[in-house]
């Protein structure tokens, strides 16, 4: 069985924040063993902490917020994400505000920071989640089905309506290398009626097109060129990939996703944890 693992040394990433417009920090230090990832907000009287499972996921609308009673932390996909597929199983996550930064709008910027933190090996074995019996989520025209397996690969279809490429498919077995070469720096993609709603409601503050794309009368704006022709699943394959470490383990499954959402790939984290 594999060892966990946590971060080698501290390593903080800063930048602005999607729906505050403030400026942001992170930093990632190590945890002991069997302390899970949590996320402590430095800013707040008693610097409180919430730990990240399916559990405490109290927003899944535009983003996995998670929170308690003393404090909240929103759109923690990408940091999860990326945590997922290095193998770290304990950390604490430092947060001087309610966001992390934006980065790009990808998973990048957190795996290099990881990687810049490094990883060391702990005297536990690791708690790996496998599915003791297939599991399936559905709602509307998401359909999410979960297989056993001895690895985690996922098959992701994505329909994005007035997108020049409507119906995208890809199929992956997650590792370091295939994250790092086909997941990581897919961007998060936005509807410009779904982007004119969030700002009247005063959100995307610090939303730009350095960290975002926009769908928009069957073209796609972006800073620079698309990353990939298929951007907007792989982005979604990367959100899954975050949303899933909700259950508090490394995962190993054969992931069938439809559309999947935030909202969705919750309650199938929710799901596994229940299996544990």
């Amino acid at each position: 069985m594999p060892k966990q693992r946590t971060f080698a040394k501290s390593a903080a990433l800063s930048g602005i924040a999607l729906h505050t417009g403030a400026r942001a920090t992170l930093r990632l230090c190590p945890a002991e063993v069997n302390t899970g990832i949590v996320f402590r907000r430095a800013d707040q009287p008693g610097r409180p902490e919430v730990k990240a499972l399916a559990t405490n996921v109290v927003d899944a609308r535009r983003g996995t917020t998670i929170g308690t009673k003393e404090t909240a932390v929103y759109t923690i996909e990408h940091i999860m994400s990326a945590l997922h597929v290095s193998g770290i199983d304990n950390a604490l996550i430092e947060m001087d505000g309610p966001e992390p930064p934006i980065g790009d709008g990808s998973a990048l910027p957190f795996l290099e920071t990881v990687l810049e933190a490094g990883s060391v090996e702990q005297d536990a074995e690791a708690a790996v989640w496998t599915a003791a019996t297939p599991l399936y989520i559905a709602g509307g025209d998401t359909q999410l089905i979960l297989v056993p397996a001895d690895e985690l690969k996922i098959s992701c279809v994505t329909v994005y309506a007035g997108s020049p490429v409507e119906t995208q498919y890809l199929q992956v077995a997650v590792t370091p290398e295939t994250y790092r070469r086909e997941i990581c720096s897919a961007r998060t993609f936005v509807d410009y009626r779904d982007l004119r709603q969030l700002m009247t409601m005063g959100l995307v503050k610090g939303g730009s097109l350095d960290s975002s794309a926009i769908i928009h009368d069957g073209a796609i704006i972006c800073k620079d060129a698309l990353r990939f022709k298929d951007e907007i699943v792989r982005h979604k394959i990367l959100d899954l990939i975050g949303d899933i470490y909700l259950c508090g383990r490394r995962v190993k499954a054969n992931i069938i996703a439809i559309k999947p959402g935030h909202y969705f790939n919750v309650q199938l984290a929710a799901a596994m944890l229940k299996q544990i």
